[in-house]
């Protein structure tokens, strides 16, 4: 029998399959019972999942990174799939197939990469160049930044995701930059290379994504920056020369403040015209990502709009639905 996928689920039915556990957490309710909150996710997406009246010893257990074994039924509510769990159990991880629970991006991840050494390449700085080179000869990182998804759930998150999401950015920049007046091109490129590059040590990817216990120490960003000291050193052996103090300055400014404000974690607001620029490349190939995602994912086809999606604070519109008798009407 042919296993069953997140994506193909629907409200009502009942489901017996492995998943993958991405994430954990005991709760009370109204009446101090204790139920068991779980995300369950495989290639082609995940669901939020729930089992009442449990004990801390009876799902002590089951953690996240387990492939799992789920009985349950899946409900509509709120406009979102939700799975009601009856029975959970971890399995062993030989008797699955790893590929069924890791989502991987669909561009061709040899074209992008290509593409990103293009780019790269194309940075006119000599020193920023050398910088460069001296990243993407580093064949391990460079497998890892190919590999690597560019978070947890808002947006690309899933295998490649880093290398898709940091490839539109430069794709973006290359074509507005001689718009920016006042922003050096080449440093835009390479802050935009660099500024998510910690993640690749931030998150655990191997299977599903969970963060590692330096990235939940340090995060994203100060990784970045001691990744960035590293290569520079490397880049004033390769050169034979001191690498411009104010570039390494402007360049960790670009990486500690792309987040934008304080309130989304940024340690620092940009303040340059190239971080400034990073930051709404940024945000403006995320959001848009995150938005076109989830009108994909709705999994009401009758509905004009999507459920509230609580970081975005809104619906999106899908676009207008033709009313049920009409599309009967239509059908015969």
């Amino acid at each position: 029998m042919p296993r069953r996928f997140i994506s193909s689920l629907s409200d009502g039915e009942t489901i017996e399959e492995v998943f993958l556990l991405a994430e954990k957490q005991l709760r009370a309710n109204r009446n101090a019972a204790l139920y068991l909150l779980v995300e369950l996710r495989d290639k082609t997406g995940a669901i939020n999942a729930r089992m009442w009246n449990v004990t801390e010893d009876s799902v002590a257990r089951v953690n996240p990174g387990d492939y799992v074994s789920v009985k349950g039924k899946v409900q509509l509510y709120q406009g979102a799939l939700q799975m009601i769990i009856s029975h959970v159990q971890a399995i062993p991880s030989e008797r699955i197939d790893p590929t069924d629970f890791v989502r991987q991006s669909q561009r061709d991840l040899g074209q992008l990469t290509a593409r990103l050494r293009e780019i790269l390449h194309s940075i006119t700085d000599p020193h920023l160049r050398a910088l460069m080179d001296c990243f993407l000869i580093d064949e391990p990182l460079l497998t890892a930044f190919t590999t690597a998804p560019a978070g947890m759930k808002a947006h690309h998150a899933y295998q490649g995701g880093l290398l898709e999401h940091v490839v539109n950015m430069l794709e973006i920049a290359n074509r507005i930059a001689d718009l920016l007046h006042g922003v050096d091109r080449s440093l835009l490129l390479a802050g935009i290379f660099l500024h998510d590059l910690g993640k690749v040590r931030e998150l655990n990817f191997a299977s599903g994504c969970t963060y590692t216990d330096e990235g939940q120490l340090l995060g994203h960003l100060v990784i970045a920056v001691e990744m960035l000291t590293e290569k520079i050193a490397q880049t004033e052996k390769l050169l034979g020369e001191p690498f411009p103090a104010e570039t390494a300055l402007r360049l960790k400014h670009l990486i500690l403040s792309h987040h934008g404000t304080y309130e989304f974690g940024s340690p620092k607001l940009p303040m340059t015209p190239e971080a400034i620029a990073v930051h709404h490349i940024d945000n403006l190939d995320a959001k848009v990502h995150e938005f076109s995602r989830d009108i994909a994912d709705d999994p009401n086809p009758q509905a004009s709009f999507t459920p509230f999606n609580a970081r975005l604070d809104r619906k999106l519109f899908k676009g207008l639905r033709a009313p049920a008798s009409q599309a009967n009407n239509g059908a015969q």
